[in-house]
C-alpha cells in the first residue's frame, strides 16, 4: 500500500492476480453451494478482491466475470471449479484475478504502474514468508517479510474493542464491500455480462497504529479434521 500511495512505481495503472488450490472431493468449500458460501471466490477470490481495493484505496464500479469447470469432475457437481473476473476501477484503472479449486497452489499478484512494477509471491499465505519484489527502470529489488502470527494479533484486537466497546477497523461495512463484489461477479458469469455496482459509504482506513506482534508460527496441525486438499 505504501509503494502503491507514494507513487514509488509511477501512477498505478493495473492489478492481476492468481490464487489456487486442489480441493478434496468432500471438502466443505465444493459440497455447499454457491448460495451458501461454497466455491472459490468466496473462500480466496476475496483476498484477490482485498488486495485490489487497498492497493487502489477505491471501491470498483463495475464487474465482468466468467467460470469454467473440467468436465467430468465430480468435485464440482455443486460449484464452480474457477473464476476469472475484472473489476473496473475510477480513474481508469482495472483488476484482474483467477482463483481456482482444481490448479496447483499459487499465491502472486502483480501491481503494475507507468514507472514500475510490484510482485508479491507468495502474497497470501499465513504459514510463511511474504516475498515482494520491485522493478524499476530494469532494476531489482527483493525483499522478505517474516512470518507473524496475524491470527493472535486479530484476536487480541477484536477483543480489545470488546473490552473498551471500541467501533472495531475491520467493521462490518468492510465485509459487505467484499461480499457485494463476490455477489456482482457470480451474477456477471451466471448472466454472461458486466454488472454496475453502486458507491460504499466512506468508512475508516487502517493504519500503523493498529499493528500488533506475535510471535511467528508455521501450519497448525490439524485434529480430527482434514485439510483442504485432504491430507
Amino acid at each position: 500500500m505504501k509503494v502503491a500511495r507514494n507513487e514509488t512505481i509511477g501512477e498505478v495503472r493495473f492489478f492481476s492476480s492468481e490464487f489456487a488450490q486442489q480441493v478434496a472431493e468432500d471438502n466443505v468449500r465444493v459440497t455447499e453451494p454457491v448460495e451458501k458460501g461454497g466455491g472459490p471466490v468466496y473462500d480466496m477470490g476475496v483476498y484477490c478482491i482485498n488486495a485490489a481495493r487497498y492497493l487502489f484505496q477505491a471501491e470498483p464500479t463495475r464487474v465482468l466475470a466468467a467460470s469454467a469447470t473440467a468436465r467430468g469432475d465430480a468435485r464440482f457437481d455443486q460449484t464452480n471449479e474457477m473464476v476469472s473476473a475484472t473489476l473496473q476501477f475510477p480513474e481508469e484503472r482495472l483488476a484482474t484475478f483467477t482463483c481456482s479449486f482444481g490448479a496447483a497452489d499459487i499465491s502472486r499478484y502483480t501491481l503494475a504502474g507507468t514507472k514500475g512494477i510490484l510482485t508479491a509471491d507468495p502474497a497470501y499465505e499465513y504459514s510463511m514468508a511474504v516475498k515482494h519484489q520491485l522493478m524499476i527502470d530494469g532494476k531489482m529489488k527483493k525483499r522478505s517479510f517474516p512470518k507473524r502470527d496475524q491470527f493472535a494479533a486479530e484476536l487480541v484486537y477484536f477483543s480489545d474493542c470488546i473490552m473498551r466497546n471500541k467501533e472495531p477497523e475491520p467493521s462490518g461495512t468492510e465485509g459487505l464491500a467484499d461480499v457485494r463484489i463476490v455477489r456482482a461477479i457470480y451474477e456477471s458469469a451466471r448472466r454472461g455480462n458486466a454488472i454496475e455496482l453502486t458507491g460504499m459509504p466512506e468508512k475508516k482506513k487502517p493504519s500503523a497504529r493498529q499493528e500488533i506482534h506475535r510471535p511467528a508460527h508455521g501450519k497448525p496441525e490439524t485434529h480430527k479434521v482434514k485439510s483442504a486438499s485432504g491430507e
